[in-house]
C-alpha cells in the first residue's frame, strides 16, 4: 500500500464489535434499567418501622412532579448539559489545536471512514450513556434491596396504631399489612436509599467536570476552569438540597447518592476512557546486547565525577591506580563497571 497515507489505518473488526458488543451491551442496560423503573419485575423489600417514628413523620410534599427540582429538570439537565460540553470542547479541540490529531483515521471496509473526531465524539458520549443507565441501575437496585423509608412514609402509609397494638414508640412493626394508605405511594416512598436524583447529578457532574479538567487547555487564566467547575457541581449539590428540604430523602440518602454517581463517573473516565487521552503509539525500546558479548562491547575512558558524599576516597586510590577514571561503553544503553568500583562492591 504505497499510496496509502501515513495518518491511516484498516480494521476490518471496529464494525462487528460495535454492532455485535457495544450494542448488545447496551441495550442490555437500557432494558434492565427500564424494568427497574417501570415495571415490577423487582418487588421492593417491605422494611418495618417503629410506632411513632419522628424520623419518618414528616408531611407528606406532594408528587414528584411539583418538586423544586422535579425528575424531568434532572433528567434534561444530566442529559443536555454534558452532551453540549463534550461536543463543544471536541469540536473546539479539533479546529484549534494542530497537536490533538494524534489517531489514526480508520478504514473499516471499503465504505466506513472513522477520523479521530468522530471516533472521540461517540467514544466519549456512548461511555457517558452507558454510565447513566448503569447509575440509575444501581440506585434503583440498592431503594429494592434496603427498601429504607422516606421521611414521610407515615404520612402516606397511615397506620392504624390502635389496630397494630402500639402503646409506645419502641415496638416495632413487622407487619406487610400496617399501611392503610395509597399502595402506589407506600411503595414510592419505600425506595429512599440511595437518592437516585443524587446518583445521576453527581455522575453527570463529575464526568462533565473531568473531562473539561482533562481535556480543556485554558492558558493565561488559573481560576477559568476551576470556576466552570464549580458551577457544573453546584446544580448537583442544589439537588441534594432539595430532596432534603421537601422531606423526600434523609441526608444518608443523598450522600449514599453522590457516592454512587462519583464513583460510577470516576471509574469510567479513568478506566475506561483513559482520561480523556489520545491513544499514543507504543514506542519501540532498544534491546540490550547478550551478557556473553559485553567483553567485545567498545569502551571508552571518561572523567568520573566524585560525589561529595563519598568517605572512601583514600581506599579508592589505594586499590586503583587512577581513581578518577572510569570505564563506560560506546554505546549508550550497555555500561561497564571499572575495576575499582568491582572492588568496592
Amino acid at each position: 500500500m504505497a499510496g496509502q497515507k501515513p495518518d491511516v489505518k484498516h480494521s476490518l473488526s471496529i464494525i462487528p464489535c460495535f454492532v455485535f458488543v457495544e450494542v448488545v451491551i447496551m441495550a442490555g442496560t437500557v432494558v434492565l434499567a427500564y424494568h427497574f423503573e417501570y415495571a415490577d419485575t423487582f418487588p421492593v423489600h417491605i422494611q418495618g418501622f417503629f410506632c411513632y417514628d419522628s424520623a419518618y413523620a414528616k408531611p407528606f410534599p406532594g408528587p414528584e412532579d411539583l418538586s423544586r427540582a422535579p425528575p424531568v429538570l434532572v433528567y434534561s439537565l444530566v442529559t443536555v448539559i454534558p452532551t453540549l460540553t463534550i461536543l463543544a470542547g471536541e469540536l473546539t479541540a479539533f479546529f484549534l489545536q494542530s497537536n490533538w490529531r494524534e489517531e489514526k483515521t480508520i478504514i473499516s471496509g471499503d465504505c466506513c471512514y472513522f477520523n479521530p473526531l468522530l471516533r472521540r465524539i461517540v467514544r466519549f458520549l456512548g461511555v457517558y450513556s452507558f454510565g447513566l443507565f448503569t447509575t440509575t441501575i444501581f440506585a434503583n437496585a440498592g431503594q429494592v434491596v434496603t427498601g429504607n423509608q422516606t421521611p414521610h412514609f407515615l404520612s402516606v402509609c397511615r397506620p392504624n396504631y390502635t389496630a397494630l397494638g402500639c402503646l409506645s414508640s419502641t415496638q416495632y412493626v413487622a407487619d406487610k399489612r400496617a399501611c392503610s394508605g395509597n399502595p402506589v405511594l407506600v411503595a414510592a416512598a419505600r425506595k429512599a436509599f440511595p437518592s437516585k436524583d443524587a446518583a445521576l447529578s453527581a455522575y453527570s457532574a463529575i464526568y462533565t467536570v473531568m473531562y473539561i479538567t482533562l481535556v480543556f487547555k485554558i492558558k493565561g487564566s488559573r481560576l477559568a476552569k476551576p470556576s466552570l467547575c464549580l458551577a457544573l457541581l453546584c446544580p448537583a449539590f442544589l439537588v441534594g438540597v432539595v430532596r432534603v428540604a421537601e422531606y423526600r430523602n434523609h441526608w444518608s440518602d443523598v450522600l449514599a447518592g453522590f457516592v454512587t454517581g462519583g464513583a460510577i463517573a470516576a471509574f469510567l473516565v479513568t478506566c475506561v476512557v483513559n482520561n480523556f487521552q489520545s491513544r499514543q503509539p507504543a514506542t519501540k525500546k532498544t534491546p540490550l546486547p547478550p551478557p556473553d558479548k559485553l567483553a567485545s562491547v567498545p569502551v571508552m575512558v571518561l572523567p568520573c565525577v566524585q560525589s561529595p558524599l563519598e568517605k572512601i576516597t583514600e581506599l579508592r586510590s589505594r586499590m586503583s591506580p587512577d581513581p578518577g577514571l572510569c570505564i563506560f561503553p560506546a554505546t549508550p544503553d550497555v555500561l561497564i563497571p571499572s575495576r575499582s568500583v568491582i572492588s568496592e562492591v
